[in-house]
């Protein structure tokens, strides 16, 4: 607590401190002890400030999937988007020669057109270069199979189909359409 002294024609609050006690040395100490707060303050900040930072790779990690993608017959380009915190996929052209969905085990869907037509859907990110619990749609056959999907190469991508157990499917080669 400070108090209000007289100290000869001096008035002053005792801070602990006398007015004759600020030599030198005792300046330069609270000198170099202000820019040491100063120095540790700057190097919390700048800490926090890269925490934060580092959370932006793996969301761009996370992304690398997005695009236009080709499937291995050149014969369907496929436009992989982010829907919530989901991965989805949808036909933009080709499928074959019929440009209806006329294999859907659901009669009242045959109708639908396949260009627009989400195929993948559901896929999370796993933090390894993976997207799993994921579904594909199947235009040709009509049939659903679980899915994951795993880069091979920033411009590969190995989806594997698969039902039950990912041991027993089939794996195709996408490639990545480069847009100019």
């Amino acid at each position: 607590m400070n108090q209000f002294l007289r100290d000869g024609e001096n008035e002053h609050y005792d801070t602990g401190y006398r007015w004759h006690d600020l030599t030198p040395e005792r300046f330069k100490d609270q000198h170099y002890t202000t820019i040491m707060v100063k120095i540790i303050l700057t190097a919390l900040l700048l800490m926090a400030g890269l925490a934060s930072a580092t959370q932006t790779p793996a969301q761009t990690k996370a992304d690398a999937i997005l695009g236009e993608w080709v499937s291995p017959k050149k014969d369907a380009r496929i436009q992989i988007y982010k829907q919530s915190n989901t991965y989805a996929g949808k036909v933009l052209w080709g499928t074959g020669n019929d440009p209806k969905d006329s294999k859907n085990p659901d009669p009242s869907l045959r109708n639908r057109d396949l260009i627009g037509l989400t195929i993948l859907k559901s896929f999370i990110f796993d933090g390894d270069d993976t997207w799993v619990n994921g579904t594909i749609y199947d235009p040709r056959e009509g049939k659903t199979y679980s899915c994951k999907l795993s880069l091979k190469s920033p411009d590969q991508l190995n989806l594997r189909g698969y039902v039950g157990v990912s041991l027993f499917g089939r794996t195709e080669l996408w490639t990545r359409v480069k847009v100019n």
